[in-house]
């Protein structure tokens, strides 16, 4: 018989469920992903240091857990919920279960809830902490530390401690990766386009990465609050004064913002799933991206030289940047969206084109 699960909101209100995964109490931040699949990359995303996700949609489970299609080497989220989870996956990829790979990782889980009102619940009130727990007790003491969690350290809990290199058979380009909690698929579209990449971690100096000798500089995604970063943000600030291309990516491009002088401000409830339309001004295209973030860069706070690119179809948030004083871009979506639409991998090509053009020019 499965054991009862409590999910505890700050603001008071309880859901009951079942226990699967790890069997541990839990305390994080409650955000939701309107994603149908990419459960295992959901699971794997760095960006999810330090929360609870919900999975809007009903059924996870059903393929199983296939390592290949990791974004990371481990979860780094700090809870799972679900409506239901598949016991016996079909999938020819499948290599087990993930109620079996949550309780390795550590990760404890929740099913049996009523996921639709819940997230209603993070809409309206927007993101709340949240915990996971065994028993209905809960003591003012314990709502006083519930609604004082916070999510610090971030990209230092998520970037790598030193510099790890992949090699292509062909290189035409030697790419620095900047992980502040880097996904795989990011590398994998840089080899793709016969990029050698040396990812290095994310206190990494201006004098360091330019040692490397890159033709490019990408910054990754990552976790948390964006201004915390504040001696990454000093050392971009240096890296854009170098006359190398460079691609941000979702946290990547919130600090290549804050770097040039612009803000950024924690949204409702962010924008999480595989369904976010955005909208390039210069066509007037929209494209449908995926997305993981809690944070925006404020379109108003941009200096001189910085044009927003791309805006959220549903809220108007800022969703890129061109900078015309150097050779840079970024993106609040992931254009290596994996699973998720993959129509915006063409700025991966646009990337290769700048470093073309830094070495015509050269």
């Amino acid at each position: 018989m499965s054991k009862q699960a409590f999910l505890i909101l700050e603001n008071g209100k309880v859901f009951e469920g079942e226990a699967f995964g790890a069997e541990k109490e839990t305390m994080g931040e409650l955000v939701f992903t309107t994603a149908m699949t990419g459960y295992l990359e959901t699971l794997t995303d760095p960006s999810y240091f330090g929360q609870v996700v919900i999975q809007t949609f009903p059924l996870i489970g059903n393929y199983g857990v296939i390592p290949a299609d990791f974004e990371s080497d481990s979860p780094a989220l700090r809870g799972y919920i679900v409506r239901e989870w598949c016991q016996a996956p079909s999938n020819f990829r499948s290599e087990g279960e993930l109620d079996t790979f949550l309780k390795e990782k550590g990760v404890p889980g929740i099913c049996g809830i009523d996921t639709r009102a819940l997230t209603r619940i993070v809409r309206e009130y927007g993101v709340l902490n949240c915990k996971i727990q065994y028993t209905p007790d809960f003591s003012d003491e314990d709502m006083e530390a519930l609604k004082n969690y916070k999510i610090e350290q971030a990209v230092e809990s998520t970037t790598i401690q030193e510099n790890e290199v992949f090699d292509v058979e062909q290189e035409d380009y030697n790419v620095v990766v900047m992980d502040f909690g880097a996904k795989h698929n990011i590398g994998r579209e840089l080899n793709k386009r016969h990029c050698r990449i040396t990812v290095v971690p994310a206190h990494t100096t201006a004098e360091e990465v330019m040692a490397l000798n890159p033709d490019g500089i990408m910054l990754s995604n990552g976790p948390g609050d964006p201004k915390e970063n504040t001696a990454v943000i000093e050392e971009l600030k240096k890296l854009c004064e170098k006359d190398v291309p460079i691609f941000g990516i979702c946290l990547g491009h919130q600090l290549l913002a804050l770097a040039v002088g612009g803000k950024t401000e924690k949204l409702h409830y962010g924008h999480r799933g595989a369904n976010q339309p955005v909208k390039e001004l210069a066509s007037g295209r929209v494209f449908i991206t995926s997305q993981n973030h809690g944070y925006a860069v404020v379109s108003d706070s941009l200096p001189e030289g910085a044009e927003v690119s791309f805006v959220n179809g549903n809220d108007g948030t800022c969703e890129g940047v061109n900078y015309t004083h150097m050779p840079a871009f970024s993106v609040q979506f992931h254009p290596e969206a994996c699973g998720g639409p993959q129509e915006t991998s063409f700025l991966f090509d646009r990337f290769i084109r700048m470093m073309d053009d830094r070495k015509a020019n050269a």
